[in-house]
Protein backbone atom coordinates (compact mmCIF):
# COMPACT_ATOMS: atom_id res chain seq x y z
CA UNK A 1 0.00 0.00 0.00
CA UNK A 2 1.18 3.94 -0.56
CA UNK A 3 1.54 6.29 1.85
CA UNK A 4 -1.01 9.26 1.86
CA UNK A 5 1.77 11.77 1.32
CA UNK A 6 4.99 12.54 0.46
CA UNK A 7 6.76 12.70 3.63
CA UNK A 8 11.09 12.39 4.78
CA UNK A 9 13.79 14.88 5.25
CA UNK A 10 14.24 16.08 1.49
CA UNK A 11 10.44 17.01 1.56
CA UNK A 12 11.17 20.90 0.90
CA UNK A 13 13.32 19.63 -2.46
CA UNK A 14 11.92 20.28 -5.87
CA UNK A 15 13.81 18.21 -8.30
CA UNK A 16 13.49 18.74 -12.40
CA UNK A 17 14.14 15.01 -13.53
CA UNK A 18 14.92 14.90 -17.03
CA UNK A 19 16.78 11.37 -16.36
CA UNK A 20 15.97 8.69 -18.47
CA UNK A 21 16.98 5.07 -18.51
CA UNK A 22 18.10 3.19 -15.16
CA UNK A 23 21.28 5.57 -13.80
CA UNK A 24 19.74 8.78 -13.38
CA UNK A 25 16.39 7.55 -12.78
CA UNK A 26 17.55 4.95 -9.76
CA UNK A 27 19.70 8.46 -8.33
CA UNK A 28 16.60 10.86 -8.61
CA UNK A 29 14.20 7.35 -6.84
CA UNK A 30 16.23 7.81 -3.77
CA UNK A 31 15.96 11.06 -3.76
CA UNK A 32 12.60 10.88 -4.10
CA UNK A 33 12.31 7.95 -1.56
CA UNK A 34 13.79 10.56 0.60
CA UNK A 35 11.15 12.71 0.01
CA UNK A 36 11.86 15.05 -2.41
CA UNK A 37 9.20 16.48 -4.94
CA UNK A 38 10.72 14.88 -7.75
CA UNK A 39 9.23 15.71 -11.63
CA UNK A 40 9.65 13.28 -14.10
CA UNK A 41 9.92 15.29 -17.72
CA UNK A 42 9.51 12.48 -20.48
CA UNK A 43 9.83 13.08 -23.88
CA UNK A 44 6.43 12.33 -26.29
CA UNK A 45 7.22 8.85 -26.36
CA UNK A 46 8.63 8.39 -22.86
CA UNK A 47 11.51 6.98 -21.12
CA UNK A 48 12.62 4.52 -22.98
CA UNK A 49 12.54 2.01 -19.62
CA UNK A 50 8.50 1.88 -20.37
CA UNK A 51 7.91 -0.62 -22.36
CA UNK A 52 10.72 -3.23 -20.44
CA UNK A 53 9.06 -6.64 -19.40
CA UNK A 54 7.88 -8.18 -17.52
CA UNK A 55 4.64 -6.30 -17.77
CA UNK A 56 1.39 -6.56 -15.73
CA UNK A 57 -1.60 -8.28 -17.30
CA UNK A 58 -3.07 -5.43 -19.31
CA UNK A 59 -0.05 -3.79 -20.20
CA UNK A 60 -1.09 -4.18 -23.71
CA UNK A 61 -3.90 -2.00 -23.26
CA UNK A 62 -2.56 1.29 -22.49
CA UNK A 63 0.26 0.41 -24.35
CA UNK A 64 -2.13 0.76 -27.30
CA UNK A 65 -3.32 4.10 -25.91
CA UNK A 66 -6.33 3.46 -23.77
CA UNK A 67 -6.90 4.89 -21.06
CA UNK A 68 -7.25 1.90 -18.77
CA UNK A 69 -4.48 -0.29 -17.61
CA UNK A 70 -0.28 0.38 -17.01
CA UNK A 71 1.87 1.61 -19.38
CA UNK A 72 4.81 0.58 -18.07
CA UNK A 73 6.45 -2.54 -16.83
CA UNK A 74 8.24 -3.64 -14.22
CA UNK A 75 12.21 -1.89 -14.28
CA UNK A 76 10.24 0.74 -14.69
CA UNK A 77 8.35 1.00 -11.55
CA UNK A 78 11.54 0.17 -9.86
CA UNK A 79 13.40 3.20 -10.15
CA UNK A 80 10.16 5.55 -10.65
CA UNK A 81 7.81 5.55 -7.58
CA UNK A 82 7.30 8.56 -5.82
CA UNK A 83 7.64 10.40 -8.82
CA UNK A 84 5.58 12.40 -11.12
CA UNK A 85 5.43 12.46 -14.68
CA UNK A 86 5.27 15.60 -16.82
CA UNK A 87 5.04 14.96 -21.04
CA UNK A 88 7.58 17.62 -23.07
CA UNK A 89 8.76 17.88 -26.12
CA UNK A 90 12.30 19.69 -25.69
CA UNK A 91 12.48 19.87 -29.25
CA UNK A 92 9.60 22.45 -29.08
CA UNK A 93 10.58 25.77 -28.12
CA UNK A 94 7.26 25.92 -26.28
CA UNK A 95 7.82 23.33 -23.85
CA UNK A 96 11.76 24.22 -23.86
CA UNK A 97 10.35 27.48 -22.41
CA UNK A 98 8.02 25.48 -19.72
CA UNK A 99 11.76 23.82 -18.28
CA UNK A 100 12.99 26.84 -17.97
CA UNK A 101 10.17 28.19 -15.89
CA UNK A 102 10.25 24.66 -14.06
CA UNK A 103 14.06 25.31 -13.32
CA UNK A 104 13.28 28.74 -12.33
CA UNK A 105 11.64 27.08 -9.39
CA UNK A 106 13.12 24.12 -8.52
CA UNK A 107 15.89 23.34 -6.29
CA UNK A 108 17.95 20.92 -8.91
CA UNK A 109 17.59 19.77 -12.44
CA UNK A 110 19.34 16.30 -13.29
CA UNK A 111 19.81 14.67 -16.31
CA UNK A 112 22.00 11.74 -17.77
CA UNK A 113 22.11 13.16 -21.88
CA UNK A 114 25.73 12.60 -23.57
CA UNK A 115 27.71 15.94 -23.12
CA UNK A 116 26.66 18.88 -25.02
CA UNK A 117 22.85 17.38 -25.86
CA UNK A 118 21.43 19.65 -23.24
CA UNK A 119 23.88 22.78 -24.37
CA UNK A 120 22.73 22.22 -27.89
CA UNK A 121 19.16 22.42 -26.91
CA UNK A 122 20.05 25.72 -24.95
CA UNK A 123 18.72 24.08 -21.83
CA UNK A 124 22.70 23.81 -20.42
CA UNK A 125 24.01 24.83 -16.94
CA UNK A 126 24.82 28.50 -17.43
CA UNK A 127 21.47 29.20 -19.64
CA UNK A 128 19.50 27.61 -16.65
CA UNK A 129 21.87 29.08 -13.83
CA UNK A 130 21.32 32.94 -15.52
CA UNK A 131 17.31 32.29 -14.79
CA UNK A 132 17.93 30.66 -10.92
CA UNK A 133 21.58 31.29 -9.57
CA UNK A 134 20.91 28.93 -6.84
CA UNK A 135 19.63 26.11 -8.72
CA UNK A 136 21.91 22.85 -8.83
CA UNK A 137 22.27 20.95 -11.99
CA UNK A 138 23.92 17.52 -11.90
CA UNK A 139 24.62 15.19 -14.46
CA UNK A 140 25.48 10.88 -14.75
CA UNK A 141 27.15 10.55 -17.97
CA UNK A 142 29.76 7.52 -19.26
CA UNK A 143 33.13 9.11 -19.40
CA UNK A 144 31.66 12.89 -17.40
CA UNK A 145 31.59 16.39 -18.41
CA UNK A 146 33.87 19.07 -19.80
CA UNK A 147 32.73 21.33 -16.92
CA UNK A 148 34.70 19.08 -14.62
CA UNK A 149 37.17 17.55 -16.43
CA UNK A 150 37.29 17.12 -20.41
CA UNK A 151 37.78 13.26 -20.84
CA UNK A 152 38.81 11.84 -24.60
CA UNK A 153 36.01 9.67 -24.44
CA UNK A 154 33.47 12.45 -23.03
CA UNK A 155 31.54 12.41 -26.20
CA UNK A 156 31.20 8.79 -26.65
CA UNK A 157 27.73 6.44 -24.94
CA UNK A 158 27.99 4.65 -22.68
CA UNK A 159 26.47 1.61 -20.73
CA UNK A 160 26.42 -0.39 -18.07
CA UNK A 161 28.53 -3.33 -19.67
CA UNK A 162 31.23 -0.74 -21.16
CA UNK A 163 31.78 1.31 -17.88
CA UNK A 164 32.32 -1.86 -16.06
CA UNK A 165 35.03 -2.97 -18.83
CA UNK A 166 36.80 0.63 -18.82
CA UNK A 167 36.33 0.59 -14.79
CA UNK A 168 37.90 -2.53 -13.93
CA UNK A 169 35.07 -4.27 -13.05
CA UNK A 170 35.27 -6.85 -15.33
CA UNK A 171 39.20 -7.33 -14.51
CA UNK A 172 38.44 -7.30 -11.06
CA UNK A 173 35.47 -10.03 -11.01
CA UNK A 174 36.57 -12.11 -13.96
CA UNK A 175 33.02 -11.28 -15.72
CA UNK A 176 30.81 -8.91 -16.79
CA UNK A 177 28.09 -8.34 -13.01
CA UNK A 178 24.83 -9.36 -13.75
CA UNK A 179 23.64 -6.40 -12.02
CA UNK A 180 23.62 -3.34 -13.38
CA UNK A 181 26.63 -1.91 -11.05
CA UNK A 182 27.37 0.79 -13.39
CA UNK A 183 24.15 2.12 -13.55
CA UNK A 184 23.44 1.65 -9.77
CA UNK A 185 26.35 2.91 -7.96
CA UNK A 186 26.95 6.26 -10.17
CA UNK A 187 23.02 6.88 -9.79
CA UNK A 188 23.62 6.67 -5.89
CA UNK A 189 26.73 9.03 -6.25
CA UNK A 190 24.04 11.37 -7.99
CA UNK A 191 22.14 11.56 -5.07
CA UNK A 192 24.49 11.76 -2.70
CA UNK A 193 26.08 14.60 -5.18
CA UNK A 194 22.87 16.65 -5.25
CA UNK A 195 21.76 16.52 -1.42
CA UNK A 196 25.96 18.02 -0.58
CA UNK A 197 24.88 20.96 -3.77
CA UNK A 198 22.62 21.56 -2.68
CA UNK A 199 23.04 22.20 0.95
CA UNK A 200 26.08 24.18 -0.10
CA UNK A 201 23.48 26.25 -2.27
CA UNK A 202 21.42 26.79 0.70
CA UNK A 203 24.52 28.32 3.02
CA UNK A 204 25.81 30.31 0.52
CA UNK A 205 22.87 31.03 -2.10
CA UNK A 206 24.67 29.80 -5.27
CA UNK A 207 24.37 26.70 -6.98
CA UNK A 208 26.22 24.76 -9.75
CA UNK A 209 27.17 22.13 -12.11
CA UNK A 210 29.04 18.44 -10.92
CA UNK A 211 28.63 15.50 -12.54
CA UNK A 212 29.28 11.69 -11.99
CA UNK A 213 31.03 9.48 -14.33
CA UNK A 214 30.22 6.25 -14.90
CA UNK A 215 33.66 4.94 -15.72
CA UNK A 216 34.56 7.38 -12.43
CA UNK A 217 32.44 5.93 -10.14
CA UNK A 218 33.37 2.17 -11.28
CA UNK A 219 37.09 3.45 -10.08
CA UNK A 220 35.53 4.43 -6.85
CA UNK A 221 33.79 1.42 -5.94
CA UNK A 222 37.08 -0.39 -6.50
CA UNK A 223 38.99 1.97 -4.24
CA UNK A 224 41.20 -1.77 -2.71
CA UNK A 225 42.02 -2.41 -5.71
CA UNK A 226 43.15 1.16 -6.82
CA UNK A 227 45.00 1.60 -3.62
CA UNK A 228 47.04 -2.33 -4.24
CA UNK A 229 48.17 -1.52 -7.51
CA UNK A 230 49.34 2.15 -6.52
CA UNK A 231 51.30 0.69 -3.46
CA UNK A 232 52.68 -2.67 -5.48
CA UNK A 233 52.75 -1.71 -9.00
CA UNK A 234 51.14 -5.14 -9.59
CA UNK A 235 48.11 -6.24 -11.26
CA UNK A 236 46.08 -8.73 -10.12
CA UNK A 237 43.29 -9.85 -12.48
CA UNK A 238 41.23 -11.74 -9.95
CA UNK A 239 41.36 -8.93 -6.85
CA UNK A 240 42.38 -8.76 -3.42
CA UNK A 241 39.59 -10.72 -1.81
CA UNK A 242 41.21 -13.84 -2.28
CA UNK A 243 44.46 -12.82 -1.63
CA UNK A 244 43.85 -11.02 2.11
CA UNK A 245 41.19 -13.23 3.77
CA UNK A 246 40.63 -17.07 4.21
CA UNK A 247 37.35 -17.82 4.22
CA UNK A 248 35.21 -15.22 2.41
CA UNK A 249 33.44 -16.82 -0.14
CA UNK A 250 30.87 -18.68 -0.95
CA UNK A 251 30.57 -22.49 -0.13
CA UNK A 252 28.10 -25.59 -1.73
CA UNK A 253 24.79 -26.89 0.40
CA UNK A 254 22.71 -29.43 -0.15
CA UNK A 255 20.77 -27.41 -1.84
CA UNK A 256 22.36 -24.05 -2.83
CA UNK A 257 24.99 -22.00 -1.82
CA UNK A 258 26.30 -20.20 1.41
CA UNK A 259 28.35 -17.32 2.43
CA UNK A 260 30.63 -17.52 4.97
CA UNK A 261 33.81 -14.60 6.51
CA UNK A 262 35.76 -15.94 9.00
CA UNK A 263 39.12 -14.44 8.47
CA UNK A 264 39.14 -13.03 12.54
CA UNK A 265 40.33 -15.42 14.86
CA UNK A 266 37.18 -15.32 17.00
CA UNK A 267 35.37 -16.34 13.86
CA UNK A 268 37.48 -18.59 12.82
CA UNK A 269 37.40 -20.57 16.13
CA UNK A 270 33.87 -19.89 16.17
CA UNK A 271 33.34 -22.07 12.80
CA UNK A 272 36.02 -24.55 13.38
CA UNK A 273 33.81 -25.40 16.72
CA UNK A 274 30.88 -25.57 14.73
CA UNK A 275 32.57 -27.69 12.32
CA UNK A 276 33.69 -30.24 15.11
CA UNK A 277 37.27 -29.41 13.70
CA UNK A 278 39.77 -28.31 16.60
CA UNK A 279 42.65 -29.74 14.16
CA UNK A 280 42.31 -26.72 12.28
CA UNK A 281 42.89 -24.64 14.73
CA UNK A 282 46.39 -25.49 15.33
CA UNK A 283 47.38 -26.89 11.69
CA UNK A 284 50.02 -25.15 10.29
CA UNK A 285 48.44 -24.65 7.14
CA UNK A 286 45.13 -23.03 8.80
CA UNK A 287 45.61 -21.58 12.14
CA UNK A 288 46.03 -17.95 11.31
CA UNK A 289 44.58 -16.13 8.27
CA UNK A 290 47.92 -15.24 6.91
CA UNK A 291 48.78 -19.21 6.51
CA UNK A 292 44.91 -19.68 5.32
CA UNK A 293 46.00 -17.21 2.89
CA UNK A 294 48.83 -19.38 1.65
CA UNK A 295 46.45 -22.45 1.37
CA UNK A 296 43.18 -21.39 0.23
CA UNK A 297 42.32 -24.50 -1.53
CA UNK A 298 43.13 -26.85 1.55
CA UNK A 299 41.10 -24.62 4.09
CA UNK A 300 38.54 -24.20 1.40
CA UNK A 301 37.80 -28.15 1.01
CA UNK A 302 37.85 -28.43 4.59
CA UNK A 303 34.72 -26.25 5.00
CA UNK A 304 33.40 -27.21 1.97
CA UNK A 305 33.06 -30.80 2.92
CA UNK A 306 31.24 -29.47 5.80
CA UNK A 307 28.57 -27.23 4.47
CA UNK A 308 27.90 -29.98 1.64
CA UNK A 309 26.34 -32.33 3.96
CA UNK A 310 23.69 -29.38 5.57
CA UNK A 311 20.95 -27.09 3.62
CA UNK A 312 21.32 -23.60 3.63
CA UNK A 313 19.28 -23.01 6.45
CA UNK A 314 20.69 -25.81 8.24
CA UNK A 315 24.11 -24.00 8.12
CA UNK A 316 22.99 -20.43 8.77
CA UNK A 317 21.33 -22.23 11.94
CA UNK A 318 24.33 -23.61 13.21
CA UNK A 319 26.35 -20.32 12.29
CA UNK A 320 24.21 -17.01 12.77
CA UNK A 321 25.45 -15.08 15.16
CA UNK A 322 28.49 -16.15 15.87
CA UNK A 323 30.27 -16.10 12.49
CA UNK A 324 29.25 -13.80 9.45
CA UNK A 325 27.17 -16.00 7.16
CA UNK A 326 24.55 -15.94 4.78
CA UNK A 327 22.54 -18.09 2.32
CA UNK A 328 22.80 -17.21 -1.42
CA UNK A 329 19.02 -16.46 -1.60
CA UNK A 330 16.59 -16.12 -4.49
CA UNK A 331 13.77 -13.57 -4.76
CA UNK A 332 11.10 -16.16 -3.30
CA UNK A 333 13.84 -16.49 -0.46
CA UNK A 334 13.86 -12.72 0.26
CA UNK A 335 10.53 -12.03 -0.07
CA UNK A 336 9.09 -14.63 2.78
CA UNK A 337 12.51 -13.84 4.61
CA UNK A 338 11.30 -11.83 8.27
CA UNK A 339 14.25 -9.08 7.74
CA UNK A 340 12.40 -7.64 4.59
CA UNK A 341 9.16 -7.56 6.17
CA UNK A 342 10.39 -5.91 9.47
CA UNK A 343 12.70 -3.46 7.65
CA UNK A 344 9.91 -2.51 5.07
CA UNK A 345 11.99 -3.49 2.26
CA UNK A 346 9.33 -5.24 -0.11
CA UNK A 347 6.99 -1.67 -0.82
CA UNK A 348 3.16 -3.55 -2.18
CA UNK A 349 1.15 -1.28 -4.37
CA UNK A 350 -2.18 -1.59 -6.36
CA UNK A 351 -1.58 -0.72 -9.62
CA UNK A 352 -3.96 1.00 -11.88
CA UNK A 353 -6.35 -0.97 -14.23
CA UNK A 354 -7.47 -4.33 -13.71
CA UNK A 355 -4.52 -5.70 -12.52
CA UNK A 356 -3.26 -7.68 -9.48
CA UNK A 357 -1.33 -5.81 -6.53
CA UNK A 358 2.29 -5.20 -7.63
CA UNK A 359 6.07 -4.59 -5.14
CA UNK A 360 9.40 -3.22 -5.66
CA UNK A 361 12.35 -2.60 -3.10
CA UNK A 362 11.99 -0.23 -0.27
CA UNK A 363 14.18 2.43 0.79
CA UNK A 364 16.93 1.77 2.33
CA UNK A 365 17.67 4.91 4.47
CA UNK A 366 15.32 4.12 7.32
CA UNK A 367 14.66 7.69 9.69
CA UNK A 368 13.53 7.64 13.27
CA UNK A 369 12.19 11.51 12.95
CA UNK A 370 11.88 12.07 9.57
CA UNK A 371 10.55 8.51 8.10
CA UNK A 372 10.58 8.07 4.27
CA UNK A 373 7.43 6.19 2.33
CA UNK A 374 6.15 4.46 -0.55
CA UNK A 375 3.22 7.25 -1.49
CA UNK A 376 2.98 7.06 -4.33
CA UNK A 377 3.01 4.39 -7.42
CA UNK A 378 5.30 4.85 -10.65
CA UNK A 379 3.68 7.63 -12.95
CA UNK A 380 1.91 7.23 -16.38
CA UNK A 381 3.25 9.01 -19.24
CA UNK A 382 2.41 12.15 -18.54
CA UNK A 383 -0.12 11.73 -15.75
CA UNK A 384 1.08 14.72 -14.29
CA UNK A 385 1.49 16.96 -16.73
CA UNK A 386 -1.80 19.14 -16.04
CA UNK A 387 -1.35 19.15 -12.25
CA UNK A 388 2.67 20.32 -12.60
CA UNK A 389 1.91 22.97 -14.83
CA UNK A 390 -0.94 24.99 -13.03
CA UNK A 391 1.39 24.12 -9.78
CA UNK A 392 4.08 26.37 -11.40
CA UNK A 393 1.59 28.72 -12.59
CA UNK A 394 1.90 27.62 -16.61
CA UNK A 395 -0.57 26.89 -18.94
CA UNK A 396 -0.16 25.46 -22.72
CA UNK A 397 -2.52 27.27 -24.63
CA UNK A 398 -2.53 24.95 -27.37
CA UNK A 399 -0.93 21.32 -27.56
CA UNK A 400 2.56 20.63 -28.99
CA UNK A 401 2.80 19.07 -32.58
CA UNK A 402 4.18 15.88 -30.76
CA UNK A 403 1.22 15.24 -28.35
CA UNK A 404 -1.37 16.26 -31.23
CA UNK A 405 0.35 13.15 -33.15
CA UNK A 406 0.64 10.89 -30.84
Amino acid sequence: MTDAIRSGPLADLTIIDCTMALAGPFGTGLLADLGANVIKVEPPAGDAFRPLPPFPPDYGHAARGSEAGVDYGAPFAGVNRNKRSIRLDLKSAADRDILLELCAKADAIVENMRAGVMDKLGLGYETIAERNPRIVYGAVRGFGDPRTGDSPYSAWPCLDVAAQSFGGVVNANGELSNVAIADIYPGTLLALGLVSAVYNAKQTGQGQFFDVAMYDAMLAMLQTNVAAYGFSGTAHADGPRRRVLVPFGLFPTSDGRVAIAAPQPNHWEALCTAMDRADLLTDERTRSNGRRVRNPEFTEAQIAAWTSQFSKAEIVQKLGGRVPVGPANNMADIFADPHTAAREMIQRFQLPGDNPEAAVAGNPIKFSATPTGFYQAPPQLGEHTEAILAEFGLSRSEPNDAEESS
